[in-house]
């Protein structure tokens, strides 16, 4: 069986100001090419359908025609609902849409209902499971008992992949949006201070393939004993930051044969049991941009210059690319911005890298942040404002305000 897995769509995004629409439009346009070349049997998107949960009309109205030409060439669709999208609209007309062969995530309820597909080697359930919190799932739990389990992302997740019924002798796919433990981000995606939002890989080992949402560059995050890839996130379809300039994006298609041996687990795998599971298969498919994200460096004197805009050309780089400048002179240039924007007319942002700037950069810890707790975060923050260690009795009184958030978050 044929999956097309897709996620992080983010449309009606908005990067540095600029509306991404036309570009999302173009991108889904190849998406659908890549549909009718390899008759998938189903598309999978992982979540982050939308950038923000109450999504404009312009954005509403191009997952529409998105989902309508997926639907027109018979392929089935699953959607679940990220982070960013609102689980209640991403559900509205679930019921109805279903009878077309497109499958909207319900709003998380604790209960769980597998749409079966039917190839030559036997039957796949599919599985869907939005974005959840810790609080979502303890909402669902009847006993007392059972919601002080759940303490974290990774028992949240356990405790709701516990209420899916599996059939024996099935093969199982799972369509999510979270954060895999050991997930490589990049510099500004979404992180979540102190590795909370964290799940681990393993509470996903009874599937035969997970199409994981939420990280936007393309990796394998879960390996069984004979190495085969079973959990992944595709990526985005575009590039949305400056730090993505250099992912190369594409959908990614899995094909899911029939039962084999996992093998043995081993030191180091994220999947602990073996047994029998699907042979799997992972193909990426390059998706070219309407524009690229690049980044320049060089003064202004060298990237107005015939030659250099001439260099960009031969190389297949285009003018109206996303480009994010670097001016290395070491005095500020008169309206730099307008000016450069007479060549490049996609200029998304603009800074000095000089000895100026250099000397003016604040030296922080070395450590990653997501490593740190939020203690630890805002005693360096309060250091840095106030050139003093933070006291005993204002860290109690911080740390107090800190356990109520989380609290409130489960």
């Amino acid at each position: 069986m044929k999956f097309l897995h897709l996620a992080d769509l983010h449309i009606g995004k908005r990067v540095c100001e600029h509306s991404m629409l036309e570009d999302q439009v173009h991108i889904l346009g190849e998406v659908l090419k890549v549909v009718e070349a390899e008759r998938p049997d189903a598309v999978l998107v992982a979540g982050d359908v939308y950038d923000k949960p109450v999504p404009g009309a312009e954005a509403v109205a191009v997952l529409d025609d998105f989902l309508v030409k997926l639907s027109a060439t018979g392929v089935k669709v699953f959607v679940v609902s990220g982070n960013h999208d609102s689980a209640e609209r991403i559900a509205f007309g679930a019921r109805l849409m279903q009878g077309t062969g497109v499958y909207m995530s319900p709003v998380y309820s604790g209960t769980f209902e597998p749409v079966t597909l039917q190839d030559v080697s036997g039957e796949v359930d599919v599985w869907m499971l939005p974005f959840v919190r810790p609080a979502t799932v303890r909402a669902c739990l009847v006993s007392d008992e059972e919601r002080d389990e759940v303490t974290d992302y990774t028992t949240a997740l356990r405790s709701a992949i516990a209420q899916m019924k599996f059939t024996e002798g099935r093969r199982n796919v799972l369509v999510a949006h979270q954060f895999v433990t050991g997930a490589e981000t990049t510099e500004g995606a979404e992180e979540c201070v102190g590795g909370l939002e964290n799940v681990d890989a393993s509470v996903f080992e009874k599937f035969d393939y997970v199409a994981l949402g939420h990280i936007h560059k393309p990796q394998n995050v879960a390996k069984d004993g004979n190495g085969t890839v079973r959990a992944r996130y595709c990526g985005t379809p575009l590039k949305y930051s400056q730090s993505e300039a250099g992912h190369a994006k594409s959908v990614t298609v899995v094909e899911l044969g029939a039962a084999a041996n996992a093998g043995e687990a081993v030191a180091g795998d994220l999947f602990a049991d073996s047994g029998m599971r699907a042979s799997l298969q992972i193909r990426e498919i390059p998706l070219t941009p309407l524009h690229d994200v690049r980044e320049i460096r060089g003064t202004f004197a060298e990237l107005i210059s015939e030659g250099f805009r001439s260099g960009q050309i031969a190389a297949g780089q285009k003018l109206d690319d996303y480009v994010y400048v670097k001016l290395t002179d070491e005095n500020d240039v008169l309206d730099a911005a307008q000016k450069l924007r007479g060549i490049y007319p996609n200029l998304m942002m603009l800074e000095y890298d000089n000895e100026r700037t250099k000397n003016q950069k604040i030296t922080v810890n070395v450590e990653k942040v997501e490593k740190k707790s939020p203690m630890q975060l805002f005693g360096e923050f309060f250091y840095e404002m106030n050139r003093r260690e933070i006291n005993g009795e204002e860290s109690e009184f911080v740390q107090s305000i800190i356990d109520g958030i989380w609290e409130g978050e489960r």
